[in-house]
């Protein structure tokens, strides 16, 4: 059967980096416990968010060749994506007349090797609208700060939420 994602819509704001999407769709334990309650939130409208087109390519990656008592296999990997991430959020991807800019600024950044995924995850989540992107990974997108894009740990932003009375 197939599933038709929500619209994109400005109220997207927080992106959803591929370190969050694991976490939340596989349990790895007391370390995915802000993950899953940021995806719970995704899951019962509490919170919209969005992520990348390159994150769910990452999240089948990763998920498939994890050690064996986390991996899944390459259909419960697929599965996961369409159910809970195509389903439930837009999935972004750079928009085609904004790759040339992109490609420039790396080599003026003096960006290069693996570092570039992130810097394009990032550059996408700008391009999307977002204002938060939520990741393990904090210092992969420091770059981000630069477009007043906020990058928080799922348990920051959890707590962020909370503060403002919105807990997910």
């Amino acid at each position: 059967m197939a599933v038709t994602p929500p619209p994109a819509s400005a109220k997207e704001n927080v992106f959803l980096d591929t370190s969050v999407l694991l976490a939340g769709l596989i349990d790895f334990g007391s370390q995915s416990a802000s993950a899953q309650q940021i995806l719970h939130g995704v899951s019962i409208g509490a919170l919209a968010a969005a992520t990348a087109w390159h994150c769910c390519l990452e999240v089948y990656s990763v998920a498939t060749r994890l050690p064996p008592e986390f991996r899944v296999s390459p259909a419960d990997a697929a599965r996961l994506i369409q159910e809970e991430v195509f389903a439930r959020m837009p999935v972004h991807d750079l928009p085609p007349g904004e790759r040339r800019a992109f490609i420039s600024t790396l080599v003026q950044e003096g960006i290069a090797g693996g570092r570039i995924y992130d810097a394009h995850i990032a550059e996408v989540a700008r391009a999307a609208g977002a204002r938060v992107i939520v990741t393990d990974n904090r210092r992969h997108f420091l770059a981000a700060l630069k477009h007043g894009i906020r990058v928080e740990t799922p348990a920051e932003f959890i707590a962020g939420e909370k503060r403002r009375g919105k807990a997910p």
